[in-house]
C-alpha cells in the first residue's frame, strides 16, 4: 500500500538523488540537493520504505506557486500515484499553482483537472 506525506522533511538527498537518477539520470551534488529540498514544499509517496513518488512546490506563500517536479519511479506509474500527488498539492499548496508540462503529458495534467495557461518559457543559465 502507497502512503503519503504533505511536508515531508524527512527527505534527504542520500535518498532522493537515487531516485530522480532513475528519472532523471545526472551527476547531483548532494548539499545543492539537500539545500534545494529544504527549500521546497515535498509530497511524497512511499511503498513501504522506498520512495517511489514526490512532487515539490516552490512558493513565495503568496503570489506565486510553481510545481518544480512531479516524479514518479517508472514501475509504479499508472497506479494512480501521480495522480494523488496532484490533488495533494492542490489541497496543500499555498497559492495557486504555475508548472510546465512535458511534452505528450498534457493528457494527465488536463485528466486531473488543470487547465492549459500561461506558455511557459525558460531562460538559462549555466550550472
Amino acid at each position: 500500500m502507497i502512503g503519503y506525506k504533505v511536508g515531508d522533511e524527512s527527505v534527504k538527498a542520500g535518498e532522493f538523488i537515487p531516485f530522480v537518477n532513475r528519472i532523471w539520470p545526472g551527476d547531483y551534488d548532494a548539499d545543492r540537493t539537500s539545500a534545494a529540498l529544504s527549500r521546497t514544499l515535498n509530497i511524497t509517496a512511499y511503498d513501504g520504505p522506498r520512495l517511489v513518488g514526490c512532487l515539490r512546490i516552490l512558493s513565495d506563500g503568496y503570489f506565486f506557486g510553481t510545481i518544480t517536479e512531479l516524479l514518479v519511479l517508472p514501475e509504479y506509474r499508472r497506479q494512480g500515484i501521480g495522480s494523488r500527488l496532484l490533488q495533494l498539492a492542490k489541497e496543500n499548496a499555498p497559492t495557486l499553482l504555475y508548472f510546465g508540462s512535458q511534452p505528450g503529458l498534457e493528457g494527465f495534467y488536463e485528466k486531473n483537472g488543470c487547465q492549459r495557461s500561461l506558455q511557459a518559457y525558460q531562460l538559462g543559465k549555466s550550472l
